[in-house]
């Protein structure tokens, strides 16, 4: 697996529908590291992650580093699935682009099985998509992801509406990920989620601040992202603030 020693986004500027998605965004990720984009509805936060994944072009700026495979998972997006099994769904991800499929290999259906393993959805590889449960449906598109084997995954708010459960095993899986040498960055509404990361994105359609957790994640940033959404500021004995986000966690496509 090759991976770029940095994946930058260089004063990037989108707008969608008109509206100001990302202004003048300039940040970094190490190959090998996690990051948490975190920022109120509508701050940007999806919308860097399909710049990130070339799903949609910057109007100004650039992106340095993509490498040519990368895996996206998309939470909340409706997929018409056609009849297809949970096993047909993970092997789409070892199809190469091009006119004719490829025959999957013994390391394709490897790589299948283990990212079935790894989410605990073995079980289901012979069950149709459309009777899953919401959480076994999110578990199937983070396992498709990881039996892609990307140098750059992309998860766009990963865990919301699991049972803790699975929000701990995705939340595992990411270090793993981190461990081999991938480069992950997930956005999240949960600061302590973002707590889990290497390092954090704060984002207002701006850049509010990046840094580590316990840099980015303290009032005066949260209260220019999130304005009065932020509740209380006391700092406890061992240093960290007691913090509470009024936000709507509902997904809104920016």
């Amino acid at each position: 697996m090759s991976a770029p020693t940095t994946l930058r986004m260089d004063q990037v500027s989108v707008k969608r529908n008109g509206v100001v998605a990302l202004s003048d965004v300039t940040v970094a990720f190490k190959a090998g590291s996690t990051t948490a984009l975190v920022g109120p509805n509508g701050s940007g936060k999806t919308t860097l992650l399909e710049v990130l994944a070339g799903l949609i072009p910057a109007d100004r700026g650039s992106v340095v580093g993509r490498p040519s495979v990368v895996s996206l998972v998309r939470h909340g997006v409706q997929r018409p699935w056609l009849p297809l099994t949970v096993g047909e769904v993970l092997r789409m991800a070892r199809f190469a682009p091009g006119i004719f499929p490829n025959r999957l290999t013994v390391r394709d259906y490897d790589a299948v099985d283990r990212a079935a393993g790894r989410l605990e959805i073995d079980g289901l590889l012979g069950t149709q998509m459309n009777v899953l449960s919401g959480g076994e449906c999110q578990r199937v598109m983070v396992a498709q992801a990881l039996a892609r084997e990307a140098p750059l995954v992309l998860l766009d708010e990963p865990v919301t509406g699991l049972d803790l459960a699975s929000q701990e095993r995705i939340l595992q899986i990411v270090a793993e990920e981190r461990d081999a040498g991938r480069t992950v960055i997930l956005s999240t509404h949960h600061l302590d989620e973002a707590r889990h990361c290497d390092r954090v994105a704060l984002l207002a359609a701006r850049v509010v601040a990046q840094g580590t957790p316990d840099e980015v994640l303290c009032p005066e940033y949260l209260r220019e992202a999130y304005g009065d959404r932020v509740l209380g500021d006391h700092r406890d004995h061992d240093h960290s603030h007691d913090l509470i986000l009024v936000d709507d966690h509902g997904h809104g496509g920016h």
